[in-house]
């Protein structure tokens, strides 16, 4: 057995409206490139860049809601190296200030620490072509405000950096920052990873640029498996920097780094020191919402929901925002002696049937012509046992077309339950008649009779019949 070592370096663009250091657009959804460029982003001799105080703020409210250290002073540097895409020939970071150090993020109880989060320029895109001898460069980018979250070598296995991934994605688009979406390069990922035994110490392999959750955990297994098989046969793990082949599902290498890379830092002689006061870490603290976890565990004591339907809501941040919403809306109705299970046959009905009609699209409650006080009415109907659930399906579909109440869509579509015991004894005195072969069965011990013939009887009565009063009519008719 070897101990397993991971670290992650997560890079994040920034959801400003504009670059870190001027005023270009910043979009990720650009489609043409080299348009929002100009020559402070591009580096054009004589120009000087200015702070963009809104990417501060962002990385700082990242700091405090992953339990970091905010520095009271920090600064920017000049981090030294050549590469296409780097259009100033040096990229402004940070290197010994950064704005955030020592905190934590809790996946299943552990504590994964963060060593350090700060703040940099993003570099231009090198777009590649198959079976060409050149490459184009898309300044697009450069100069996008990009934090970069490293951790401590905590993670011990692929499902566990997954975890981590996807709960600090949560949290920046919980607290607005970004909407770190992997498939724009909004958040990529980057793995460190060692083996070692009680003879062999690990060598450290870098595994770049991984664009998915899944990619992230298959690369981390594969990473784990390769170097084990290594020591295994007494070879030395080489220390490297390594890419994920996404076809192959295997890791392969780009390139070796024996040692680290030089980037002569020096502070960046355009830009001051930024000087952070508690008064205004304190006023940025109270502008982060309640979190991912703590909404769990709230959704959990106040509704007494399943875990996979909390975990729903917790994913679909607008979508919890309604359900608590209609439940406001329940309880100020003040019509149910059982507000328990109207939480959880609303939390049913959302994240199935109102979900469902939405075709696979991202709930949107500006998109959804039901307001909560109607979904209310419907939930409390539903709970009174005034409607069945086939009647439901019907009524909610109706809801999300028009957006009216469900009180008028029963009255105008004749969808009113029956209530009255004489009418349903005589429709189930019917179906017993109609269905003599099922009634023998049921008195022989065949229990599955029963819902057969109970179905008959809703289908008679297109759903509309008390459930309760059939079961229990029925059960007389055949006793």
């Amino acid at each position: 057995m070897y101990k397993i070592t991971i670290g992650l370096e997560i890079h994040v663009e920034l959801n400003t409206k504009i670059k870190i250091f001027c005023s270009c657009k910043n979009n990720s959804d650009e489609k043409d490139p080299n348009v929002n460029i100009c020559p402070i982003c591009m580096g054009h001799p004589g120009t000087l860049p200015v702070i963009n105080k809104e990417a501060v703020k962002k990385v700082i409210k990242t700091g405090l809601a992953l339990n970091c250290d905010i520095a009271t002073k920090s600064k920017f540097d000049r981090k030294n190296y050549f590469y296409p895409d780097l259009p100033k020939g040096y990229q402004i970071s940070q290197y010994d200030y950064p704005l955030c150090k020592n905190g934590y993020l809790e996946i299943n109880n552990k504590k994964i620490r963060i060593r350090r989060i700060h703040l940099e320029e993003d570099t231009g895109k090198l777009l590649h072509f198959e079976g060409e001898n050149y490459s184009l460069v898309d300044f697009n980018r450069a100069g996008v405000p990009l934090m970069e979250l490293v951790t401590e070598p905590d993670i011990e296995s692929g499902e566990e950096a997954r975890k981590f991934a996807e709960e600090f994605q949560l949290i920046l688009r919980y607290i607005g920052v970004s909407e770190a979406n992997m498939e724009k390069g909004e958040m990529r990922v980057e793995v460190n990873i060692s083996l070692a035994g009680k003879d062999k110490s690990g060598k450290k392999v870098e595994i770049k640029n991984l664009n998915s959750f899944r990619v992230v955990e298959k690369a981390i297994d594969f990473e784990i498996e390769r170097q084990s098989k290594i020591l295994d046969e007494g070879k030395e793990v080489i220390q490297e920097t390594r890419g994920w082949h996404d076809k192959k599902e295997i890791t392969f290498s780009q390139r070796e780094k024996e040692e680290a890379h030089d980037y002569r830092y020096f502070p960046e002689p355009d830009l001051p020191y930024i000087e952070i006061s508690q008064d205004y870490i304190k006023s940025v603290r109270a502008e982060i919402p309640e979190l991912p976890n703590q909404k769990r565990k709230r959704f959990f004591e106040e509704y007494e929901l399943d875990k996979k339907m909390v975990e729903i809501f917790i994913l679909n941040k607008d979508l919890s925002e309604y359900f608590e919403k209609v439940i406001s809306e329940i309880k100020a109705e003040n019509a149910l002696n059982d507000y328990r299970l109207a939480y959880k046959i609303a939390a049913n009905y959302i994240t199935s049937d109102l979900l469902g009609l939405f075709n696979g699209d991202s709930f949107s409650e500006e998109r959804c012509l039901i307001t909560p006080e109607n979904f209310a009415d419907f939930i409390i109907l539903i709970s009174k046992g005034e409607i069945s659930s086939k009647i439901a399906k019907q009524i909610l579909s109706e809801m999300f077309k028009t957006g009216k109440d469900p009180l008028h869509i029963i009255k105008d579509s004749n969808l009113s339950q029956i209530n009255s015991e004489d009418e349903i004894e005589k429709i189930i005195k019917e179906v017993i008649l109609e269905n003599q072969k099922a009634v023998d069965d049921y008195k022989n011990g065949k229990e599955s009779s029963f819902q057969f013939l109970i179905g008959k009887i809703m289908a008679k009565t297109k759903g509309r019949a008390n459930p309760q009063l059939i079961h229990k009519i029925l059960k007389k008719q055949l006793s």
